[in-house]
């Protein structure tokens, strides 16, 4: 495998680690602190719950996409 590949392979592992994170703070910090300090009513965590979704998603989708550059560049 050439450097190249390993530094692809070593950026999108680092982009997906910091996707989850950062969706998984932000979730977080809506729904338990931010949205209940501005009074927000409960249906809008369920939005910032399918946000989340979609981000954990992406996340997947990313994951399999790194799986898939990994096995290509093992053959």
């Amino acid at each position: 495998m050439d450097q190249s590949k390993e530094q692809a392979i070593a950026r999108k592992g680092r982009h997906i680690g910091i996707v989850i994170a950062v969706t998984m703070v932000i979730w977080l910090a809506v729904t338990l602190f931010i949205g209940p300090a501005l009074g927000m009513p409960g249906r809008f965590a369920l939005l910032f719950d399918f946000a989340a979704l979609a981000g954990f998603f992406y996340a997947g989708v990313n994951i399999f996409q790194l799986w898939r550059m990994r096995q290509d560049s093992q053959r």
